[in-house]
């Protein structure tokens, strides 16, 4: 019969695990939740046992769902959320109840003395790491040091968010070089670990876990992970990668110049390449691809679908109302409306930078509006308006690509954002592109993790399967004329995030 294979997707609301064929079917799909604790400003805490236990449930209810024979079962891999720190004793007992995810930025003293003693510049174009430095793990684990001394002293491996997992389920502790790529002192051009910059940090290279690569099998299940999960001791578990290069790689970055974009809460446009996509002004954040010798650089929107959602909770609550009386969905409802509004919703501009600007920012105290709003405008104009204004800085972030890699033909739209026609065919005149949605519509990282499992495990040859399962389901095609009226309204836009940023920066000042 049919291997079949299970793939975790771990994002930062929870837990999806996906039961999938050896063809690359999606069968079933469970989720379990868990939380994210904000005990200080800048402080953002998960339970590394909460993680555990999503792993444990989904898969029980997965079994449950479906039915089927687990023995079947040939392996598991699992996408991570990224920059995790989770300190634990030699024998994995864990050494903190809460652990820093990807977005806590509190090692605000340890980033400021590291860049005195190395080159801010010099670190970016080593390590691609684009986001603020304060989210990277290095600085998380010199935070651990300055201030839980005695915790710091106990500790025998820093830990990924999937690495813990993986080690929950084969009692072995590894990470994949995707992963480690986010670790604040991996070298991009030597795949290891930069011995200057852990040197710098004075953190000892040991507590960090070796680097295998994403499809490399880390073991098969302790009797303990097989009694709570209801999964044989069989089962293979694979490496896996940090959830954007496994995300690139179900998004069909299987080669060179591979170019997506996702839109959910926030947004990014990611491309796989052989080199990594460097520019020290905008900070492209790289990852170590889950295939060997390739790499994901992505520019991000911080706020995109949360900007969107900002508009639906106080514009048009009245549209919700309707949907939880039984009417159709808001967003398609939205839709509906802002189709009524002409291009540049009669001259209203959106900047969606509701929650600070990216790196691709001029400032990260810009502040989000509207922009030109008049006694004339309509609900129509401001919903379209901010579907223009998220889809321009998503332009941005494609122009920064353009100017390092040859970026043209079809862009694939995967995430939330991606169901809603109108908003890709907004999306194909902004850029200019061909607009490709396909079935895999926010199931790119579990296609990723369940890719580089089969492959791990001899039942992939190769990752071209990718490409035949997705199926095309919609190609959005750009008008020149709508090009046309699209650039001038561009240039309005930038010239208003430009006053927008110097407005924030105004602000902030005030406030200090």
């Amino acid at each position: 019969m049919e291997k079949l294979i299970i793939a975790y997707d771990m994002g930062t609301g929870g837990i999806k695990s996906s039961l999938i064929s050896e063809k690359g079917n999606i069968i079933f799909s469970s989720f379990s939740p868990y939380e994210t604790y904000y005990p200080f400003n800048k402080f953002h805490d998960q339970k590394p046992e909460d993680w555990w236990n999503g792993i444990i449930f989904s898969s029980r209810k997965l079994i449950e769902l479906s039915g089927i024979d687990v023995n079947r079962i040939e392996a598991l891999a699992i996408s991570g959320h990224s920059l995790g720190a989770v300190p634990v004793d030699k024998k994995g007992n864990l050494l903190r109840e809460f652990t820093p995810i990807w977005s806590d930025t509190r090692a605000e003293t340890q980033t400021r003395y590291f860049f005195k003693i190395v080159d801010y510049k010099d670190w970016y174009n080593t390590t691609g790491n684009g986001f603020p430095p304060e989210c990277y793990s290095i600085f998380k684990i010199m935070w651990y040091k300055d201030n839980e001394h005695d915790m710091y002293k106990k500790i025998y491996k820093i830990l990924g968010t999937k690495d813990y997992c993986n080690f929950k389920l084969t009692g072995k502790m590894a990470t994949d070089h995707s992963y480690a790529s986010g670790s604040g002192v991996y070298n991009l051009q030597n795949n290891d670990y930069s011995e200057n910059f852990l040197e710098k940090s004075g953190i000892d290279k040991n507590i960090l876990p070796e680097i295998i690569h994403s499809y490399d099998i880390v073991g098969t299940l302790i009797p303990e992970a097989s009694r709570l999960t209801g999964l044989p001791q069989k089962v293979k578990v694979v490496c896996g990668g940090v959830d954007n290069s496994c995300m690139a790689l179900g998004a069909r970055g299987i080669k060179n110049g591979r170019i997506y974009t996702s839109i959910g809460s926030s947004a990014w446009i990611a491309i796989t390449s052989s080199k990594p996509v460097l520019d020290f002004k905008y900070k492209p954040f790289v990852f170590a691809h889950v295939i060997d010798g390739m790499y994901t650089s992505a520019t991000s929107v911080f706020s995109a679908g949360n900007s969107f959602r900002w508009v639906r909770d106080v514009i048009c609550r009245d549209l919700i109302e309707k949907e939880e009386s039984g009417c159709s969905n808001a967003y398609e409802m939205m839709d509906i409306l802002a189709g009524n509004s002409p291009i540049g919703a009669n001259k209203l501009i959106f900047n969606p930078s509701l929650a600070g600007g990216s790196m691709i920012e001029e400032s990260p105290d810009i502040r989000g509006g509207y922009a030109g709003l008049m006694l004339g405008h309509k609900r129509e104009d401001l919903i379209r308006s901010a579907i223009e204004g998220i889809s321009f800085n998503l332009r941005h972030a494609l122009d920064i690509l353009r100017k390092y890699e040859d970026i043209s033909g079809q862009m694939l739209v995967v995430g939330g954002g991606a169901r809603s026609k109108f908003w890709r065919n907004i999306l194909s005149n902004v850029y200019g592109m061909e607009i490709l949605k396909t079935n895999i519509d926010q199931d790119a990282a579990t296609l990723g993790a369940a890719a580089v499992a089969a492959y791990g495990t001899g039942i992939w040859k190769d990752y071209d399967i990718i490409d035949r399962i997705h199926k095309v389901q919609s190609i959005e095609q750009p008008s020149t004329k709508s090009i046309e009226l699209y650039e001038t309204v561009y240039r309005l836009y930038q010239n208003v995030t430009h006053h927008m940023s110097e407005i924030g920066i105004m602000m902030g000042n005030t406030k200090k």
